[in-house]
């Protein structure tokens, strides 16, 4: 069974709570696209796009290495940059550092 979105938002807050004051670690609330989880580590990104009716164990896993100008890694980096620039932070009171 699928988890609810605000069920998966707590979660993560709470593993991010764990994790509260590391360096290198941001978070940002965004009112757009949620079906898509990102972690970009310099020129890779890990994606995971949520598809329907799956938790994210069962969606696909795409790796992604940046090797050219405008290639996949790029839509993917300039897609979460327009997300994270419209995002809020996750705390208030701090630039979205959990």
């Amino acid at each position: 069974m699928a988890l609810t979105l605000s069920t998966r938002i707590r979660v993560t807050l709470a593993e991010l709570e764990k994790i509260r004051g590391r360096p290198g670690i941001a978070a940002r609330f965004s009112d757009g696209h949620a079906h898509l989880s990102v972690f970009r580590f310099d020129d890779d990104m890990i994606v995971t796009p949520l598809l329907t009716h799956s938790v994210g164990h069962d969606a696909p896993t795409l790796h992604l290495r940046r090797h050219q100008d405008d290639g996949m890694f790029d839509r993917f980096a300039a897609h979460v940059e327009e997300l994270w620039t419209r995002g809020r932070p996750v705390r208030e009171e701090s630039d979205g550092t959990p």
